[in-house]
């Protein structure tokens, strides 16, 4: 088709704000999907993404639409993710694009994800749209939401489009404005071929399937192609559009968007962000903008019973093959046994792989408390990467350690201002701005050490807030910090999988919370056993697990005192020898015992 007929664009929303539903209206007035095949949320394939409402993976569609002048549009929708730890990807997407719908809910307004991705689209240069969805409902605040974006993107009330993506209601609008208001891609066949890859997934017939976005050039079956980033070259397998099937094209050509089934076996190969281009002709230049996504959070991953650990290795293996992200490497804990230490985008990230291996791979695992990666200053100059407690070096050898310091914005009402901000104060948090995008909502920026961030930071922001609060983050830099290595010693014996970094002002604190709690739940033995705290090479912290008292007098009725002394003095040698001997199993609810610690 021709390029002046072809629309590319993109839906960007806050989570829950109708994103899926409205794609899925779209697809149906435009006829791509029967009545008969229809369900709900078409674009999220994976069950977790629609238990949970947001959209994991990118995907992408074409549509056909014959607009109210008779003429027939190509509208490409790519459908981005919808979280604050896939923010790469969705810029990747953004940059296929020409234009965006900004979806607000109408009864909550615009919330700091909306603004998040809106800012990348904005840096994109993309033309946004904006719609308010969600219009059926009783609470519905139309006109205050519109009065909002107004004053955020400075577009007239009357331009802003008001729908009901679950009822239907004015979605055809939103088609006609894509077509008047969003430009036609621009891009030259003649010039060699240069391809975006936005996305990708794993199939085990066709390899790594690119979805592409083409800018120059042409895509053909016959054609020998290079992945830029990493030099390798391919013969597609197949060449093709989503119409939302995969369903083989003949060529693709500058502006639009498809896939190429690349036969790749890794995703590692061929990377969300790259360049695809011809291996005869190559383009001079990839296009800007790619780079290695980073893992952000770590854990270790182990299996309950030792015999799935090949079990676990091959799930986590598969997940790789379509989530180039995710990072693992053999680790033995003392506690634990034989498992992975695992990087993640973020916790949500951690979530989701964790959800998928006991589901998908119906797997028993112990999820150690998540860390973040700190660089450690040696005396010797030396700067190691430690994304693990158990791997701090001697604090004799350490200079300085630094960690990981986000910026945070946080979009609240008013009336939760100062709760936010003691929130915020006792997570070490930096204030550093504030603006009022909206009456009644403030938009606060702090800067935050992400190891703050990461343990049920989220949580508390939603139930101080009532659930309104909503916060966007992104990394800032390394910072030195007074950090210690928190340890936690059983009986004597150190748990690896129990050590935090904590900062020396909170180490008596959180290691005097972690000893009760670890109290609690650790199971009573046939001997005493001590659970001590120990940070910067003393003991800060110490409970008693009282032994359980087994009666070896009950059997003793009547006779001499001395057959009671006996059997006393036998059960005391019996005691001692235990304590020696003697394993203390550590429960699964110890690990989380670490995440669940309250701050004061």
């Amino acid at each position: 088709m021709e390029k002046e007929f072809i629309r590319n664009f993109c839906i960007i929303a806050h989570i829950d704000h109708g994103k899926s539903t409205l794609a899925d209206r779209l697809l149906q007035i435009t006829g791509t999907i029967s009545d008969r095949q229809m369900v709900e949320q078409v674009l999220d394939s994976m069950e977790l993404e629609r238990e949970k409402g947001v959209t994991i993976k990118a995907s992408a569609v074409r549509m056909l639409y014959r607009h109210s002048s008779g003429k027939e549009y190509e509208l490409n929708l790519i459908d981005t993710p919808g979280h604050v730890d896939f923010s790469y990807e969705v810029s990747r997407a953004l940059m296929a694009c020409e234009g965006a719908l900004l979806v607000v809910d109408a009864t909550q307004g615009i919330e700091a994800q909306t603004l998040a991705n809106l800012y990348l689209a904005l840096d994109a240069d993309l033309t946004i749209i904006p719609v308010i969805n969600k219009i059926d409902l009783p609470s519905a605040r139309v006109a205050e939401v519109a009065q909002e974006i107004q004053n955020l993107l400075g577009t007239p009330p009357e331009e802003i489009l008001a729908v009901s993506a679950k009822e239907g209601t004015n979605v055809e609008k939103v088609l006609e404005a894509v077509v008047e208001r969003v430009p036609s891609p621009r891009g030259d066949t003649s010039l060699p071929l240069r391809a975006l890859v936005f996305d990708s997934h794993y199939d085990s017939y066709k390899g790594v399937v690119a979805y592409v976005r083409v800018f120059d050039g042409m895509i053909r079956p016959e054609d020998t192609l290079r992945v830029m980033s990493s030099g390798i070259d391919f013969r597609p397998v197949e060449v093709g559009i989503f119409s939302p099937d995969m369903r083989p094209v003949s060529v693709l050509s500058a502006g639009e968007v498809g896939y190429v089934a690349t036969g790749l076996k890794t995703v590692s190969e061929c990377r969300v962000g790259d360049t695809i281009t011809s291996s005869t002709s190559p383009a001079a230049e990839p296009l800007p903008g790619f780079r290695h996504p980073k893992p952000m959070v770590f854990a270790g991953i182990y299996p309950v019973e030792n015999e799935d650990y090949e079990r676990l290795k091959e799930a986590l293996e598969k997940l790789q093959l379509n989530d180039a992200s995710l990072v693992f490497q053999p680790e033995k804990s003392q506690a634990l046994n034989f498992g992975f230490r695992c990087g993640f985008l973020g916790l949500f990230h951690m979530e989701i792989i964790q959800e998928r291996l006991e589901r998908e791979y119906d797997l028993d695992i112990v999820v150690t408390a998540p860390s973040v990666e700190y660089e450690v200053v040696l005396r010797t100059g030396e700067v190691v990467r430690i994304d693990s407690p158990a791997l701090l070096p001697d604090e004799g050898l350490i200079e300085e350690i630094r960690e990981p310091w986000m910026v945070v914005q946080i979009f609240t009402p008013m009336e939760y201002y100062g709760t936010v901000m003691d929130l915020v104060r006792r997570r070490r948090g930096i204030f550093r701005e504030q603006e009022y995008p909206a009456p009644n909502r403030v938009q606060l920026t702090f800067e935050i050490p992400l190891s703050e961030l990461i343990v049920d930071f989220f949580d508390e922001l939603k139930s101080r807030t009532r659930g309104y609060g909503s916060m966007d983050y992104h990394f800032a830099e390394y910072r030195p910090g007074d950090l210690v290595k928190l340890e936690v010693l059983v009986a004597g014996e150190p748990v690896d999988a129990l050590a935090t970094i904590v900062h020396r002002d909170q180490a008596y604190h959180k290691g005097q919370a972690l000893v009760s709690k670890l109290k609690e739940v650790i199971p009573r033995q046939l001997f005493d056993v001590a659970i001590q705290a120990a940070a910067g090479g003393r003991i800060i912290s110490r409970a008693n697990v009282k032994a359980l008292r087994k009666d070896v007098l009950a059997k003793c009725y009547g006779g001499d005192v001395t057959r009671k002394k006996k059997l006393l003095e036998k059960q005391k040698r019996g005691k001692k020898r235990m304590k020696m001997i003697g394993n203390v199993e550590i429960p699964q609810e110890a690990f989380l015992a670490v995440l669940g610690l309250e701050e004061d």
